[in-house]
């Protein structure tokens, strides 16, 4: 299947899932909880409130060399945007990639999907934990904090 006919699918336009792609076209799908809900939420505009320019978005497909994924939160400058802002799913990842960890993700999968989104020219990719705790990555590894957005919380207060 391509991303084209899941958009235009109209059995899947108002499911309570996240769906994604893998490599060969097959949908997969990610129920979300409240606690992922809030703490996406609370990120969008926490990154809103820290960036001035550039674009704020939720659930941003993302063409990767595993399929077309969704990442929670992602935050595009104006260059890249303009780049892919009519395309079905993004051809360049936007310089932030953020994955919400929900209770079904493993430690695994959130790790493959950091290195996939960096594979599609990410700059930065933050996972937020159960508990609202975000950890900040490059290309290099683990930072103590974002150099994109350096005034970002570590935490998520509830």
């Amino acid at each position: 299947m391509k991303w084209q006919e899941v958009c235009d699918n109209k059995y899947l336009q108002d499911l309570p899932f996240k769906i994604e792609l893998n490599k060969w076209g097959q949908i997969v799908m990610s129920p979300v909880k409240i606690r992922h809900s809030f703490y996406q939420g609370r990120i969008l505009l926490l990154l809103e409130s820290f960036l001035k320019t550039g674009e704020v978005m939720p659930e941003c497909a993302i063409n990767t060399s595993d399929g077309v994924k969704v990442a929670d939160v992602v935050w595009y400058s104006n260059k890249r945007f303009q780049q892919i802002e009519d395309e079905v799913s993004a051809s360049i990842a936007p310089e932030i990639c953020i994955e919400v960890k929900s209770s079904g993700n493993t430690e695994g999968e959130m790790l493959f999907k950091k290195q996939l989104y960096f594979s599609a020219e990410a700059m930065e990719v933050w996972l937020c934990d159960e508990n609202g705790s975000i950890t900040f990555y490059d290309k290099q590894g683990k930072l103590e904090k974002s150099f994109l957005v350096p005034d970002f919380p570590d935490q998520i207060k509830r």
